[in-house]
């Protein structure tokens, strides 16, 4: 059974970062400190999306837009079939009366 650890502190996780973009790489770093080189990389894409300087990835805020977006969307299709039945069924009952009438 694996122990897990607590999470690094921001401050320390900061300066990691500070030192990849001043040239060291994570590989360096991870024989250096504890992290591991794959956990340096990840808080150096982090901060990049965070900071701005990645803009192919989502922020959190643009992920969580797009996930409310996505329902709206969703309940907005759903509502659209269900006006569309409503309205095929009237048609028929309309044309229904309107035949049974015209007979009379």
């Amino acid at each position: 059974m694996s122990r897990k650890r607590a999470p690094y502190p921001h401050e320390f996780r900061s300066q990691l970062v500070d030192l990849v973009r001043g040239g060291r790489t994570p590989e360096e770093l991870s024989r250096e400190f504890e992290p591991t080189a794959q956990s340096i990389r990840n808080w150096v894409a982090a901060a990049d999306v965070a900071e701005g300087r990645r803009t192919e990835v989502l922020t959190g805020k643009e992920h969580e837009e797009l996930k409310r977006l996505r329902r709206e969307n969703k309940r907005l299709r759903q509502e659209r079939e269900i006006l569309a039945k409503a309205a095929a069924w009237f048609a028929r009952e309309t044309d229904a009366t309107s035949d049974d009438s015209s007979r009379s």
